[in-house]
């Protein structure tokens, strides 16, 4: 029987993990992974790294070593969470040699607090660089109005960006324009093209959830005839503007001048229903030249019973468009939908950030009352 991750490679799909935790990294799990070629990058967002931090003993003995410095709960968490973003971009270091720079990327995000703050989000970015201080680490910034601009900063300034928090195609194509204006500054700066990687990250479970409650609050059987459509219709026409980027004059002069494009990444790949396969938003997602980061869970399922049927998306746009207008018939706008879930990725990024420094907070608060 073919396995599928090798099928998934074969297609030119790159499987990146969405998960990071010094538990897996010192238990070897994530060496294993990468030496098996299941995983080619690994992705982390403020929830990965509370769920990480709250649940783990392996941070306990530096806690109590950087509690004694004194330090804040703010500083503590770039300590360890560079830390283990550093350690694992070194356990994928020899993908990003043997792909030539295509992939072997980690990612970390920047403080979600500054998603509406340009020049904060640029400064946090700047730091999270030179703290990680790898070439293969991806610094995310989310794809809000205030973000693109650090975006394009950051590529100007030679640092490879993920993209995230990408939920409607007409944000996408600001993406791909402030994707367009960074590196063509990188250029002028006289930075090696080849050398700054970035992925745009575009949301595909959410999609859904949110579009099928619509429908079901509706309850007709039109309503019920587009339910599950939603979110890979998005996805697909996405990669419709990606090739229509890659045929334009701009990419072509910085194509020869070296740069690598700006990936789609499908990211939120996890299926929520469970009337769906667990596995569509990876195989009902394959084109050439796609990043899928995936939970450890989704990962097992595509392993052990995906069904590769090749490129899934190139030859949908039309039907991608037809569910597009059968949504709107029924009053349901998919820029509506993306706002909405744009404001709560946020929102709840915001959230788990804030959770962590309070539960960092109290660790250190407790340990500084010990001594």
């Amino acid at each position: 029987m073919s396995d599928p991750l090798k099928l998934l490679a074969e297609e030119g799909v790159s499987i990146w993990l969405d998960d990071l935790s010094r538990a897996r990294l010192k238990s070897g799990e994530l060496h294993l992974l990468v030496r098996e070629g299941d995983v080619v990058g690994v992705t982390t967002n403020p929830t990965i790294f509370h769920n990480a931090l709250r649940d783990s003993e392996q941070y306990a003995d530096q806690l109590l070593e950087l509690a004694r410095l004194g330090i804040s709960a703010s500083d503590v968490i770039r300590v360890l969470t560079c830390g283990d973003v550093r350690e694992a971009c070194d356990v994928l270091r020899p993908v990003y040699e043997a792909s030539g720079g295509q992939d072997g990327f980690v990612s970390i995000e920047v403080d979600p607090g500054w998603a509406h703050d340009t020049q904060r989000t640029l400064a946090e970015a700047a730091l999270l660089w030179w703290l990680v201080d790898r070439p293969n680490v991806m610094i995310k910034i989310p794809a809000t109005p205030a973000g693109l601009p650090a975006v394009t900063a950051c590529l100007a300034k030679g640092i490879s960006v993920n993209v995230t928090l990408i939920f409607a195609l007409d944000r996408y194509h600001e993406v791909l324009d402030a994707f367009l204006d960074g590196l063509e500054q990188a250029r002028d700066n006289g930075y090696d093209l080849s050398r700054i990687a970035s992925v745009a990250s575009f949301f595909v479970s959410r999609v859904d959830t949110e579009v099928d409650a619509r429908l079901d609050m509706l309850g007709t059987d039109h309503a019920r005839m587009v339910r599950g459509r939603a979110a890979i219709a998005n996805a697909t026409l996405a990669y419709e503007a990606y090739e229509r980027m890659l045929r334009g004059q701009r990419w072509a002069k910085l194509a020869a001048a070296g740069a690598r494009p700006q990936r789609p990444l499908w990211a939120s790949t996890g299926v929520k229903d469970p009337a769906y396969d667990d596995t569509r938003y990876v195989i009902d997602l394959v084109a050439p030249g796609t990043v899928n980061t995936v939970p450890e869970a989704t990962l097992a399922a595509v392993a052990d019973h995906g069904v590769v049927r090749g490129d899934r998306v190139t030859s949908s746009y039309e039907e991608a468009r037809s569910v597009f207008e059968q949504l709107a018939e029924l009053d349901i706008h998919m820029s509506d939908v993306a706002e909405k879930l744009e404001r709560e990725g946020v929102s709840k990024f915001q959230q788990s950030w804030r959770a962590l420094i309070a539960d960092i907070a109290a660790t250190l608060a407790s340990h500084r009352s010990a001594v």
